[in-house]
């Protein structure tokens, strides 16, 4: 019988982002808005994300090629689509020139009015907000024009669901974001609320770190993903890399 699971399911954060530098500094100096020009989409790797994609796809490029990714799924924002291009570059994946199928439903949470804030900024231009999220958590808090955790989760659940159709019994590689990671591990973990909040408070997901699953044929009546790592940034580590791990544009939506 065929599995309707991958036989490793590899989930990536992007590497590191000028957005990540941007609200960096602007936290550091107590700023309300993040330095970042143009859309949320459009924000490209900084010089070290760069150099963390090259580290990630040499420790692919290290694995047997029946080990290395086949299928590669992808966020359409610049800065994943880059950390996927540059973990090809250097033989991360089967082929030189693979195909890698942009999905919107990998894209980042939508932070709508709260775009471009920082904490500060969120109390002192949204102070509603800051307390519906207060009241509700961020597990359900919708910002106008944004997306709540469950939101993302829900438009997960059917990326899931075709990845399943379509690329069962392969190896796939998610290029996502930091929310994309943990929404997966909900879902392909069985999680509730609490479970997946409390591993968000443990600490951020790493650039360019994988978390990986593999194909059990003995959990459950047909067999189902198992997780082997989490935040998992050896790869990184080996080549003396930096590892980075600061949350995208808005750490109080996110």
């Amino acid at each position: 019988m065929t599995s309707s699971w991958p036989e490793t399911l590899w989930i990536v954060r992007h590497g590191e982002s000028a957005g990540n530098v941007a609200r960096d500094a602007a936290h550091a100096a107590g700023l309300a808005r993040i330095d970042v020009e143009g859309r949320d989409v459009d924000v490209p790797l900084s010089l070290l994300g760069e150099r963390q994609s090259r580290s990630l796809g040499r420790w692919f490029a290290e694995k047997p090629e029946s080990e290395r990714p086949e299928v590669i799924l992808c966020s359409p924002y610049v800065r994943a689509q880059q950390t996927a291009a540059l973990i090809g570059s250097v033989g991360g994946f089967v082929s030189e020139d693979p195909k890698v199928v942009t999905d919107e439903r990998l894209r980042e949470k939508e932070f709508g009015v709260l775009d471009g804030l920082t904490t500060l900024g969120i109390r002192e231009h949204h102070p509603d907000q800051a307390e519906f999220r207060r009241i509700l958590g961020k597990f359900y808090h919708r910002p106008p024009g944004g997306e709540s955790w469950c939101d993302m989760i829900l438009r997960l659940r059917s990326a899931i669901d075709t990845m399943g159709l379509r690329h069962g019994e392969r190896r796939v590689l998610i290029v996502g974001h930091q929310v994309v990671v943990l929404c997966c591990r909900y879902l392909l973990e069985d999680m509730t609320e609490e479970q997946i909040l409390e591993i968000d408070r443990q600490g951020d997901v790493a650039n360019c770190s994988v978390t990986e699953y593999r194909f059990d044929p003995h959990r459950g009546k047909d067999g189902s993903l198992a997780l082997y790592s989490y935040n998992h940034t050896v790869p990184l580590e080996d080549e003396g890399t930096p590892v980075t791990s600061e949350p995208d544009a808005v750490v109080a939506a996110r």
